[in-house]
């Protein structure tokens, strides 16, 4: 009988919101759910259960040796049943059941309701829009469809989850009154694609209106927009951005590459001319916006000429946040099958150094232009004399913090706990990717 469970997820939000709605099944049957930061190999559960990425290199090893170190821990006496699901046994299964034949059961990214079967108990269909959080209690993600329909070279996502589906408004409505209703106050839009949201079920894209819904859910103070598309983004969204004072001006958009060439080797659907207006259409439409975005450095055909087009474009965007990868072939993919990986991993690396510290120096000189201003932020966490906060323009896990001086802080606080509220701070100082703030 399992009494007690260890559910660690690995990789990306929308894995984590998988595992939330598992948990709940799970903590509705009475098993106790041991912390996932607690130490695999020491998990003292009846049972660990994995959540695995399969996405690009790094993220597979880190998910083969998570499943090495739960099977040490199955051979120490910590734990009796080692299960695994997610991206990485999804297009693995076979060869990981071979591989790794001490795990006691590999499933599918989408067979969760298998997964609880294995621990002894049977989904309830009433719990479908409920979730256990391991986020702080302040803020969830909510992943609004899954798969995609795009054909990016380089990516398996579509290899490994599918075609895009959405998930209907009325239910994602539902899931946000239940989150806010146990304390969520910022809700995070996730999916493989969000500006695709709606075309399957309405026939038309409705991102802008299911923004507007989860912002009139009561207690969601601010609503946040992650993983959109650059092609055909649906411009409506803006308009809510500009207009609805709960809706963050921030936006996570992977734009991947701004040359030409590189961009129809990516099988992005946009050139590069499209890129410039489209982010010159987000400063314009929505002054005050914070960009994220996301690239690929040595892609096939990307010349040393394309490359310093892609530096010059980051020069002159100006993006707050970037991050970046270096390219990686990735079997089964259109990329893999039809380009050489000519560039060498040396060159790529360069590439990558030259980008980040580009980008290193924009974040900085964006950061100390905050200098001085006061900024509404919500606090995350307490650490010794240090409260660690964030305004609209940083999300969760990906951006800096505003680190906020304890011993500023004002008497009507000092008898209550302020993680999870609202507070307005100044910001004091900056680095490129953190601030230091005072309580005003």
């Amino acid at each position: 009988m399992v009494r007690k469970i260890q559910l660690v997820t690995l990789g990306c939000s929308k894995n984590r919101v998988d595992s939330e709605h598992l948990l709940k099944q799970v903590f509705e049957n009475g098993i106790e759910i041991v912390t996932e930061g607690s130490n695999i190999t020491e998990s003292n559960s009846d049972a660990i259960i994995l959540n695995t990425c399969g996405f690009i290199k790094d993220a597979k090893e880190e998910s083969i040796e998570a499943i090495l170190n739960a099977v040490e821990s199955k051979k120490n006496g910590m734990t009796k049943k080692v299960f695994v699901f997610g991206c990485l046994s999804q297009r693995y299964r076979s060869e990981l059941i071979k591989e790794i034949p001490e795990v006691d059961g590999f499933f599918g990214a989408f067979d969760s309701h298998s997964v609880l079967k294995a621990i002894g108990h049977d989904w309830n269909d009433k719990y479908n829009n409920n979730r256990y959080l391991t986020t702080p209690s302040h803020y969830a993600y909510l992943k609004i469809s899954e798969g995609c329909d795009r054909v990016c070279s380089y990516c398996s996502i579509p290899l490994i989850r599918g075609p895009h589906i959405s998930i209907p408004v009325e239910d994602l409505v539902e899931e946000a009154n239940f989150l806010a209703q146990n304390g969520v106050k910022e809700l995070i839009v996730v999916a493989q694609d969000t500006t695709y949201y709606g075309l399957d079920l309405y026939k038309e894209r409705r991102l802008a209106q299911l923004l507007e819904k989860l912002c009139d859910v009561n207690g969601i103070e601010w609503v946040r927009l992650l993983y959109s598309y650059p092609s055909a983004f649906p411009e409506s969204v803006l308009d809510v951005m500009a207009n609805n004072p709960k809706m963050c001006k921030y936006l996570d958009i992977p734009l991947q590459h701004v040359n030409d060439k590189v961009l129809a080797n990516m099988r992005r659907s946009v050139d590069g001319n499209t890129t410039r207006r489209l982010v010159e259409s987000f400063r314009k439409k929505v002054p005050g916006i914070v960009l994220r975005t996301t690239m690929i450095v040595g892609h096939p055909g990307e010349s040393a000429k394309a490359f310093s087009e892609l530096k010059d474009f980051v020069s002159e965007a100006r993006f707050e946040r970037l991050g970046a990868f270096t390219y990686s072939q990735e079997e089964g993919t259109w990329g893999a099958m039809n380009l050489k990986d000519a560039i060498s991993e040396k060159v790529k690396q360069q590439r990558y150094q030259e980008l980040m510290e580009l980008q290193s120096s924009i974040s900085y000189q964006y950061n100390v232009s905050r200098i001085g201003s006061v900024q509404r932020v919500l606090v995350d966490s307490a650490d010794n004399d240090v409260y660690v906060a964030r305004s609209m323009a940083e999300s969760p896990e990906v951006d800096g913090e505003v680190l906020i001086g304890a011993d500023s802080l004002p008497q009507i606080y000092k008898s209550k706990n302020i993680i999870g509220t609202f507070v307005d701070v100044q910001i004091q100082n900056a680095d490129e990717y953190d601030l230091s703030a005072i309580f005003v």
